[in-house]
C-alpha cells in the first residue's frame, strides 16, 4: 500500500473504537489513514462477541420502552461506585444512541436487538432487557479482495471454523438439534451452507458476532476510502515540541515517518500482552500465577507506551484492572495452543466449580467478570489461581464442557491430551486432578441436598435474570441448577485470563491525552481500551467495551472535525 506524507488524522488501530472515530471523521471531511500492527485488521473485536452496550439505543427502546437516562446514570452510578466519573458518563448517555443511529444511517453498519439482560440486573437502574444490541451477521465477501486481511475468529469458540451467534440464540439450536426437528433442520442447513463456504473460500464467508463487527466497521472505511494499512507497526510518535505531529512506522520493512495535520489517535488495544504492566497491575500474576489471554498477542500496550514517552499516564487504580474471562488451554497439537474462554458452560445446571480444596467459592452462574473476580479473592492465599468445572455424564453429554463439545461427539482425544480428566467416582476424579477427595465430596453432597429441588442456598443460582439467560430454559424448576450425582465425573481446570484491560491513559471526555498536571498533550488521542473504562473496572452487562468505546471514539472524531474547521476558518 503507498501511503502519503500526510494526512489530516492518523488512527493507530482497527478494532471498532479506531475504526469509529476514523469512519465518523472521514464523513466530517478529514484525511484518514488506519496503521495496524498485524497482518490483519479487526483487532481484539474481531474475537469478541461483538455486543454494544448503549442505554436509551432505538432498537432497545422497542424492548424497553422505560429506559430513560437516569435509570441508566442510577445504574453506572452505582455499578463504578468510587470510580464514577460524571462527565464521562453524561457524554456517554448523550451520544451512545446518536452513534448507534449515525452508524446505521450511514455505513454498512448494522445491529440487532438481543435478550440479554444487564449482569447486575437487579442493582438500581439494572433493566432485564434493552441495552444490548449485536452487530448483524455478514457476509464478508463483500470485502472482496479484502476478505483475506480480516482477523479470524477465535479457532477455540468455533466448530470446524463455523461461528456462533454470542446472543446465544443461534447456539439452542445446536443444544436441541437432537431433541427437536426444528432445531435438527437448522442445524443441518447451518453446516450444509458453512461446509460449502469451506469448500469455495477455505474459511467461513457468512460471520457473526464481533468478527460481523469487524468486518461491517472495516467495510465502512474501505468504502469510504479510509486506507487501512495492515503489516505497518508504529514505532513512536514524531513530535514538534511537546505536540505529536504524526507518527514513526514500519511500512514494508521499512521506517517511515508520516504526519497528521490534526492529531493522532491511539487505539492500540490496551495491554493485556504486556507481561511487565500486567504483572504490577494483576493481582493474581503480581503472585506468580498463571495467566491466559485470548486476546491478541499483538496486544502488548504500544499505544499506553508511546503516551506515556510523550508525557501521559496510564496508572493502575481500578480495584479490577481487567475484563476477567475464566479460560482453559487448548492442546490443538503440532506445537499450537488455544485458549477457550467459558462464556457458556458455567451456566448450564448440573456444572459446578470447586477450588483445589474441593470447595465452591461463588455463583457460578454469574458473569464472566465476577466469577473472575472471585476466584482471584478466592486464591489469594493459594498455590494457584485456578478453579476446576466439574460435572456428571449426563451434563456432560448434554451441553459440553469448555472445549468438549456435547454428544454425539467424542470425548477420548481430549482426556488423552489432559484437557478433560474422567474419574469413575468423584474419588477418582479427586486423584486425577489433584483436587481435595474429601473437600469435593462434601461439597457435591451438600449441594447435591438442595440441587434436587432446583435451589442453591449457599451462592444463589439462578436468581438473577442473567443467570438464567445463559442456562437452560428447559430445565426445571431452576434452569441454572442440577445434582452432580450419575458418575463418571468429569471436570476441565480453569484458569484466570481478560477480554482486555480496563486501566488505561488518563483523558479528558473527548479523548485528548492528559499529562499528570491535568493538562493535554498536543495532537494526541486515545480511544478504546487504551483509554482508561468509563466502567470504572466493573462489567455490569454485555457489550459494555464496545459501546463505550465505539461512542467515544464518534465523539473524539467530531472533537478534532470541529477544532479542524475551527482552525480552518481562522486561517482563512
Amino acid at each position: 500500500m503507498n501511503l502519503k506524507p500526510e494526512y489530516d488524522l492518523i488512527v493507530v488501530g482497527s478494532g471498532a473504537a479506531g475504526l469509529a472515530c476514523a469512519i465518523t471523521a472521514r464523513k466530517r471531511g478529514l484525511d484518514v489513514l488506519v496503521l495496524e500492527k498485524e497482518p490483519v485488521f479487526g483487532g481484539t473485536t474481531a474475537l469478541s462477541g461483538g455486543v454494544l452496550w448503549i442505554p436509551m439505543n432505538h432498537h432497545g427502546l422497542r424492548q424497553n420502552p422505560s429506559d430513560t437516562a437516569e435509570t441508566a446514570r442510577q445504574f453506572l452510578m452505582h455499578e463504578t461506585g468510587a470510580f464514577y466519573d460524571e462527565a464521562a458518563v453524561e457524554a456517554f448517555i448523550d451520544n451512545g444512541a446518536r452513534m448507534v443511529e449515525f452508524f446505521e444511517r450511514e455505513t454498512a453498519m448494522q445491529f440487532v436487538p438481543t435478550l440479554y439482560p444487564d449482569y447486575h440486573p437487579d442493582s438500581p437502574g439494572g433493566v432485564d432487557v434493552g441495552r444490548s444490541i449485536l452487530a448483524a451477521p455478514f457476509d464478508i465477501r463483500e470485502l472482496g479482495k479484502d476478505m483475506a486481511r480480516l482477523k479470524p475468529p477465535l479457532k477455540t469458540i468455533t466448530f470446524i471454523g463455523m461461528m456462533f451467534n454470542s446472543s446465544n440464540a443461534d447456539l439452542k439450536h445446536f443444544f436441541r438439534a437432537t431433541k427437536s426437528l426444528t432445531s435438527a433442520l437448522y442445524v443441518l442447513r447451518r453446516l450444509a451452507s458453512h461446509l460449502k463456504e469451506l469448500a469455495l473460500y477455505k474459511r467461513a464467508v457468512w460471520v457473526t458476532s464481533g468478527n460481523a463487527l469487524a468486518a461491517r466497521l472495516a467495510k465502512s472505511a474501505l468504502d469510504l476510502g479510509i486506507p487501512i494499512a495492515t503489516g505497518t507497526p508504529v514505532t513512536g510518535l514524531k513530535m514538534d515540541g511537546e505536540r505529536v505531529e504524526g507518527v514513526q512506522a514500519k511500512a514494508g520493512g521499512q521506517p517511515v515517518e508520516l504526519r497528521a495535520r490534526h492529531g493522532v489517535v491511539l487505539a492500540c488495544g490496551g495491554f493485556p500482552h504486556d507481561l511487565k504492566r500486567i504483572a504490577q497491575a494483576y493481582p493474581h500474576v503480581k503472585r506468580g500465577h498463571a495467566h491466559l489471554s485470548p486476546t491478541p498477542t499483538s496486544n502488548t500496550g504500544d499505544g499506553v507506551n508511546m503516551a506515556e514517552a510523550a508525557g501521559g499516564f496510564a496508572d493502575i487504580r481500578f480495584t479490577e484492572p481487567a475484563a476477567w474471562m475464566p479460560v482453559t488451554r487448548v492442546d490443538f497439537g503440532n506445537g499450537e495452543i488455544g485458549v477457550f474462554p467459558h462464556l457458556l458452560d458455567r451456566y448450564k445446571p448440573g456444572v459446578i466449580g470447586v477450588l483445589g480444596n474441593g470447595r465452591r467459592f461463588t455463583n457460578e452462574s454469574n458473569s464472566y467478570h465476577d466469577v473472575g473476580a472471585a476466584l482471584t479473592k478466592a486464591c489469594a492465599d493459594m498455590p494457584e489461581t485456578a478453579m476446576w468445572l466439574v460435572c456428571d455424564k449426563q451434563t456432560l453429554r448434554k451441553y459440553g464442557l469448555g472445549y468438549v463439545k456435547p454428544a454425539p461427539l467424542p470425548i477420548g482425544g481430549l482426556i488423552r491430551k489432559g484437557y478433560l480428566y474422567e474419574g469413575r467416582t468423584l474419588a477418582d476424579l479427586a486423584r486425577a486432578t489433584g483436587i481435595d477427595a474429601a473437600g469435593l465430596e462434601q461439597t457435591v453432597r451438600a449441594y447435591n441436598e438442595h440441587a434436587v429441588r432446583g435451589e442453591d442456598p449457599e451462592f444463589g443460582r439462578g436468581t438473577t435474570a442473567f443467570n438464567r439467560y445463559l442456562a437452560d430454559p428447559d430445565h426445571k424448576p431452576n434452569p441454572c441448577v442440577a445434582p452432580v450425582e450419575h458418575g463418571p465425573f468429569y471436570a476441565v481446570k480453569v484458569l484466570m485470563g481478560d477480554l482486555g484491560t480496563f486501566d488505561g491513559l488518563q483523558t479528558t471526555v473527548v479523548g485528548e491525552v492528559q499529562k499528570r498536571d491535568g493538562s493535554t498533550i498536543a495532537g494526541l488521542y486515545a480511544v478504546g481500551n487504551d483509554r482508561a473504562s468509563v466502567m470504572g473496572g466493573n462489567y455490569p452487562g454485555a457489550g459494555i467495551t464496545h459501546g463505550p468505546n465505539m461512542t467515544f471514539g464518534y465523539v473524539t472524531a467530531h472533537h478534532i472535525a470541529d477544532r479542524a474547521g475551527a482552525a480552518q476558518r481562522a486561517a482563512a
